[in-house]
């Protein structure tokens, strides 16, 4: 593999007058460090792979033991070669085999430069925890992922993508997973402890919700001088000890959990996972969370009201706009916005909505109207550099509400939203060729 031209290819240029090469801006200048990059790190998967089966295959060398042991002395190999650990070597081996093995249509997009190294590496991880025939299913699927996404979104995507395939045998999953539910308290210094608890992902959320929201009110008192991590570690301790919030303002102590659970109108008839599975529909998801199973999505559709049921359905009675009538978005449509984007609409930004400010794409005092087409979530960060840090956006309806970005250099990066609100259209006159005679 070269980069070096051959000589020929500029006796053509110099033949056209007044002919000179572009001269790249920063951008590329830092994009084709990136590509190149990409390739060098295609070409190393491949050479570390050949290194440890060229060992095996060589075994006598390395003392003539076992393949474990001889994997274990390339491993050591390995790391004193590139000054890493062996941890770190052990991991670039189990990439490498993966890669070549496993999954080469990634590799070869990297050795091209269309996806980069960290694609690669959060595809294995997520692939590899796949059932085999999903695997197989989604491995075209996870590399055109990969081609498209900047990396987090990437991450989220495919994770969802599998978590929907595997959504079948959720249940069953689920409620061998339910036994081994613990807490465990994990010794540190200076008299502190890690309290770490596997529990269902639905009431670990919930949980954490609420202490979140209880801390906000606490820390929003002018003499609370607590950093928000600080109040939500004595908020948990007050409700697990005390099993009391009296020390707590009175609008911290009457705050309760809320979680956005999605549930397709159709899968609620369905009998199990299995059957909802079987007939094509879409698993029951939670914000934060994804899927869960069909039995839990049943229970919480039919609990307290604090609960954000979101049925993907015609009647939903969606609220879309509220034109100039009113400035900051009623709360329906707050959680409508919040609900498709999932995340803060930057490129590449993984912050959940619920943390992200509602913004007007198309700013008020320029006559934006209040409705869904013109709203989407960023965070603080990013709702900055979008007003002043000299970037363009558009929000696209026709594209289902997602956004395009045009950075100071006129770069452009299209970012769509995690779901899609359903549109229903009136069907047209039938086709005369259709009509019986």
């Amino acid at each position: 593999m070269t980069f070096l031209p051959d000589a020929s290819d500029f006796e053509s240029v110099d033949a056209v007058p007044g002919w000179a090469a572009p001269v790249p801006d920063d951008v590329e200048l830092v994009t084709e460090v990136a590509g190149m990059m990409s390739v060098f790190a295609a070409e190393r998967f491949e050479r570390v792979e050949r290194l440890r089966s060229n060992a095996v295959e060589n075994a006598g060398q390395y003392g003539g033991g076992a393949v474990e042991i001889v994997e274990r002395s390339v491993r050591l190999e390995l790391a004193s070669a590139l000054g890493m650990t062996e941890s770190t070597a052990g991991a670039l081996l189990a990439q490498a085999d993966a890669l070549v093995h496993r999954y080469p249509d990634a590799l070869e997009a990297l050795g091209r430069a269309r996806i980069t190294e960290r694609h690669a590496i959060v595809l294995v991880q997520l692939m590899d925890l796949a059932s085999l025939d999903v695997r197989e299913r989604l491995t075209g699927r996870a590399v055109e992922l990969a081609m498209e996404l900047p990396v987090g979104s990437f991450r989220r995507q495919l994770q969802r993508l599998i978590e929907s395939e595997e959504s079948a045998t959720l249940m069953q999953r689920h409620e061998q997973a339910l036994t081994n539910r613990r807490i465990v308290v994990e010794p540190a210094a200076e008299g502190m402890a890690w309290l770490h608890a596997y529990l269902p992902a639905v009431e670990a959320h919930a949980i954490h919700d609420r202490v979140t929201r209880m801390a906000k009110v606490i820390n929003a008192e002018p003499e609370e001088t607590r950093s928000l991590d600080q109040t939500r570690a004595d908020v948990l301790c007050d409700l697990l000890i005390d099993g009391s919030t009296a020390a707590h303002p009175d609008g911290a102590r009457g705050v309760r959990a809320t979680v956005a659970v999605t549930v397709p109108a159709l899968a609620l008839l369905a009998e199990d996972d299995t059957a909802r599975h079987r007939q094509g529909l879409a698993p029951a998801t939670v914000e934060g969370v994804g899927p869960i199973p069909l039995s839990v999505a049943k229970n919480l559709c039919g609990g307290d009201e604090l609960w954000m049921r979101v049925l993907t359905h015609p009647e939903t009675g969606m609220v879309l706009s509220v034109g100039r009538t009113r400035y900051r978005p009623p709360p329906a449509l707050r959680k409508l916005i919040r609900w498709r984007a999932d995340r803060c609409m930057a490129p590449g930004c993984g912050i959940p909505a619920s943390r992200c400010e509602i913004d007007h794409n198309i700013a008020w005092e320029h006559g934006g109207h209040t409705a869904l087409d013109n709203h989407a979530p960023l965070c603080v960060g990013h709702h900055t550099v979008k007003h002043h840090g000299g970037w363009a956006v558009e929000n696209l309806p026709d594209k289902g509400g997602a956004l395009l970005w045009r950075s100071p250099t006129g770069r452009q990066y299209l970012v769509k939203p995690e779901r899609a609100v359903p549109v229903f259209r009136p069907s047209g006159p039938p086709d005369v060729a259709d009509a019986p005679f």
